[in-house]
C-alpha cells in the first residue's frame, strides 16, 4: 500500500477507527517521548515495566463494568505509585524491592480479575498486545487531556526533575521536596503508560516509554534538544509502524516497536559522536 493510499483510508468515513487509532498511537508517542528523557537519565527503565504491571487491575476493573479502560488503569497506578512511596520510606528496604512487591501484586490481581470476566482469554489478550482499532471515542478525550496535563506539569517542573535527576542529595540541599518530585514523576509515568498500553499493549509498553528517549539520547548531547526530538522519534515511529501494520495485515503494537527499535539501531550505528561509524572514524 502505498502512502496516499493510506491517507485515503484515513479519510475514509467507513474506516473511522483508523484516524482515530493513528490520534492515540501519537499522542501517545509524544507523552511517552517527553516523561521517558527523565526515565532514561535517571536509569529507571525497569519502572516503566513496573508501572504496565500496575496498572493491570485499574484495566481488568474497568473491563468488568464497561468502564474507561484509560481511567481505571491511572487509577490503579497512582494507587500502587502512592503505596510505595509510603513503604519505601522504610529505610530497611529499599525502593526497587517495595516497587517489586506491590507492582507485581498488582499485576497478579489483575489476572484474578479479568479471569472473572466472560471471553477470559480474549480480553488477556487484548491487555497484553493492545487493541489501537477498538478504542472507544471517549477515551480519545482522556487521551488528549492526559497528554495536555503530562506536558504542562513537564513544562512548569522541568528544571526539578533535571536537578533531582543529576544530583537527589544537592537537589535535597537546595530545598527541593525529592519526596513529592520523584512521586510526581511516577504519575507522570503512570499516565504515559496508561495510554501506551491502549497502543501496544503492556507486554511492549516499555519499548514507546525508553526507546524513543535511548535513541534521542545518542543522537544529541543537550536535554533540551533530547526533551523534543524523543517525542518526534516516537510519534514518527508510531506513524510509521501503523502505516506498516495496515499495509501488511499486522499486529500494530508489535510493528510499531520494531519500527522504534529499527530507528534506536539506526541511530546506534550512524549517530554523529556517539555511533559506531563515528567511533571507528574517529578511533
Amino acid at each position: 500500500m502505498s502512502p496516499m493510499q493510506f491517507l485515503a483510508d484515513l479519510l475514509n468515513p467507513d474506516l473511522a477507527f483508523l484516524p482515530k487509532a493513528l490520534t492515540i498511537a501519537t499522542l501517545a508517542a509524544i507523552m511517552c517521548g517527553v516523561v521517558g528523557c527523565y526515565v532514561v537519565l535517571r536509569g529507571m527503565a525497569f519502572i516503566g515495566d513496573a508501572v504496565a504491571h500496575a496498572v493491570f487491575p485499574g484495566l481488568a476493573i474497568a473491563f468488568l463494568f464497561s468502564g474507561s479502560l484509560v481511567v481505571g488503569g491511572t487509577v490503579a497506578g497512582i494507587v500502587t505509585a502512592l503505596l510505595v512511596s509510603v513503604f519505601a520510606q522504610n529505610r530497611r528496604l529499599k525502593e526497587d524491592s517495595v516497587i517489586g512487591v506491590f507492582f507485581v501484586a498488582a499485576f497478579a490481581l489483575g489476572i484474578v480479575i479479568i479471569s472473572r470476566a466472560p471471553g477470559y482469554a480474549g480480553s488477556l489478550q487484548q491487555f497484553l498486545f493492545g487493541s489501537i482499532t477498538g478504542i472507544p471515542d471517549r477515551d480519545l478525550y482522556v487521551v488528549g487531556a492526559a497528554t495536555a496535563g503530562v506536558l504542562l506539569a513537564v513544562l512548569l517542573l522541568h528544571k526539578e526533575f533535571v536537578a533531582v535527576t543529576l544530583d537527589r542529595e544537592m537537589a535535597r540541599a537546595l530545598g527541593l521536596r525529592v519526596f513529592w518530585l520523584d512521586l510526581t514523576l511516577y504519575v507522570l509515568v503512570t499516565l504515559a503508560v496508561v495510554m501506551a498500553v491502549q497502543t501496544i499493549g503492556n507486554v511492549l509498553v516499555l519499548a514507546l516509554l525508553v526507546t524513543p528517549a535511548a535513541t534521542a539520547r545518542l543522537l544529541t548531547d543537550r536535554l533540551a534538544t533530547m526533551m523534543w526530538l524523543a517525542p518526534v522519534i516516537g510519534a514518527g515511529c508510531a506513524v510509521i509502524g501503523l502505516y506498516l501494520s495496515w499495509s501488511w495485515d499486522l499486529p500494530a503494537g508489535g510493528t510499531i516497536v520494531l519500527t522504534l527499535t529499527g530507528a534506536f539501531l539506526i541511530a546506534h550505528l550512524l549517530a554523529p559522536r556517539h555511533g559506531v561509524v563515528a567511533r571507528l572514524v574517529t578511533g
